[in-house]
């Protein structure tokens, strides 16, 4: 399958079938519409005795579709699937999956996915002997030898005081999940170096210089990397967040750590993306222990100097093919003068693109959402985007591969 945009707006429905799980439905329903998604649930009956229609309307922003024979007149139960580009049941009890397995259509969501062309994602959740049965085990095997994507199930606590196989896999897996199978492998071969995070400069065994940067937007980069085939290599800056198994981490604190793997790891990479947020300068000497305010007085003077220019370093002695991308990270809050400051900064640092992104007390670091500009070599605008951090991951690696 060549893959579809995932950075531009789809049509995604989510299947919610009657467990108890199904209360981990509104956050996958949730992360669909905030990475700007158009989100459209179909509930069972069943389902609605665990959720009512009002929460899955609340936060999907549409209604919320149950009923076979609503909407005849507009072919409703054809329709609802012709129009997907993604369908997503979570969680998929036996008696779903068994239905799906036999190409049932006895209800909405059943109609729904004979009627699509769309990949379609199923979350079991189960009890154990349900999910081992020899029935389940047979029916999900169908499924899967007809392109359908199982995510999990997970082992963990079930119900009641039971534990074991049958768990529904979180909520962010299973969207990271649903998406990677319309991601395009449009990076295969190719070997992409991504740094994330904040650099910490040391003042003493116990405190440091420091920035708000979590590193998701670079772990976001780097993992719709590795969903596009790329081999990723992850060279994380005191990440706030855990990156996953698709890829090798390398873990640094300082700016001169990160240059040191930086210089290491680049002339194998075919792109590099400097998504790190790195500190201009550190202390000139580091206290071999912990300063005391009562040895210093009222004020404590720090000398700090300059830290190398990590990203000018590898524009200019990038090899001939490969692309280096850097983020400017500013607070400038006048449009035109924060476009102003990246044209400068691209032609100082020399870099292929420049992804420019306002950062402040309640944007950009540390936040769930990001908003970009890019630039190429020559200043111009090649690419704006506003989302989830990977959704602007996805438009960013749109452009570059």
């Amino acid at each position: 399958m060549a893959g579809h945009d995932v950075g531009h707006r789809l049509t995604i429905v989510v299947g919610v079938t009657g467990g108890i799980a199904a209360y981990k439905a509104v956050a996958v329903v949730r992360a669909f519409v905030l990475a700007g998604h158009d989100v459209h649930v179909v509930a069972t009956d069943a389902a609605l005795r665990f959720v009512g229609k009002p929460t899955f309307e609340a936060i999907s922003r549409n209604v919320v579709e149950t009923d076979l024979y609503e909407g005849v007149a507009q072919v409703r139960h054809v329709a609802i699937g012709q129009a997907a580009d993604l369908i997503v049941i979570v969680p998929a009890t036996a008696n779903t999956i068994a239905g799906l397995a036999a190409g049932l259509a006895g209800d909405l969501l059943g109609t729904t996915v004979l009627a699509s062309a769309a990949p379609v994602v199923i979350a079991p959740a189960m009890h154990t002997e349900m999910w081992s049965n020899p029935a389940t085990v047979a029916n999900v095997a169908t499924l899967r030898s007809r392109g359908m994507t199982i995510v999990g199930p997970a082992v963990g606590r079930l119900t009641g005081s039971d534990s074991g196989a049958g768990r529904l896999a979180e909520p962010e897996e299973i969207v990271a999940a649903a998406l990677a199978v319309l991601r395009p492998r449009d990076l295969e071969g190719r070997r992409v170096l991504v740094t994330a995070g904040g650099t910490r400069e040391a003042l003493d065994p116990v405190r440091f210089v420091g920035n708000r940067s979590s590193g998701r937007q670079g772990l976001a980069i780097a993992a719709a990397a590795a969903a596009r085939g790329a081999a990723v290599t992850l060279i994380g800056a005191n990440l706030e967040v855990t990156a996953p198994a698709s890829m090798t981490v390398r873990h640094v604190v300082s700016t001169l750590e990160l240059e040191a793997a930086v210089t290491d790891a680049a002339p194998g990479s075919d792109l590099v993306i400097m998504a790190a947020a790195v500190a201009d300068y550190r202390p000139e000497t580091i206290a071999e222990s912990k300063i005391k305010k009562e040895t210093q007085g009222d004020r404590l003077t720090v000398e700090l100097v300059r830290n190398p220019d990590i990203l000018a370093g590898l524009a200019a002695s990038r090899r001939p093919g490969q692309v280096v991308v850097g983020f400017a990270a500013e607070t400038e809050p006048d449009d035109e003068r924060l476009l102003a400051l990246g044209r400068e900064k691209i032609a100082r640092k020399g870099s292929d693109f420049l992804v420019v992104n306002r950062v402040g007390w309640n944007e950009g670091f540390a936040t769930e959402s990001n908003t970009v500009l890019v630039l190429d070599a020559a200043g111009d605008i090649v690419m704006e985007a506003s989302g989830s951090k990977e959704s602007v991951a996805d438009r960013l690696l749109d452009l570059l591969a």
